[in-house]
């Protein structure tokens, strides 16, 4: 329940703004990216402002979640690590329960 709210909090305040963004840029603008020339209509988009908005917030997205997780991959290994240690003391522990007892000689 509180992640609902939190989640409320954070994305409705944010769609808003979104929203408003859209609204308000919705002119045609020209991205060049031939700095040279920029009338070069090969290398030349055109669309309203609010979509190079949006692009550039999911490429954003993509390239922070990409960090984080390349960022995080050697917690992931050590995770899978002491599975698979944890897995093999076990199967261990279920092995020796299914066998009786070693017997000591001599004693």
């Amino acid at each position: 329940m509180v992640r609902k709210a939190l989640n409320v909090l954070i994305l409705l305040p944010l769609a808003i703004v979104l929203i408003v963004l859209s609204v308000a840029n919705r002119q045609t603008v020209a991205m060049a990216l031939n700095p040279f020339r920029p009338e070069d209509t090969v290398l030349r988009f055109e669309a309203p402002f609010f979509v190079f908005l949006f692009a550039a917030l999911i490429l954003g997205m993509i390239v922070g979640s990409l960090a984080t997780w390349f960022a995080q991959g050697k917690y992931r290994k050590r995770a899978r690590l002491l599975r698979e240690e944890s897995l093999k003391w076990q199967q261990t522990a279920s092995a020796s329960r299914t066998q009786p007892a070693p017997r000591q000689i001599g004693a």
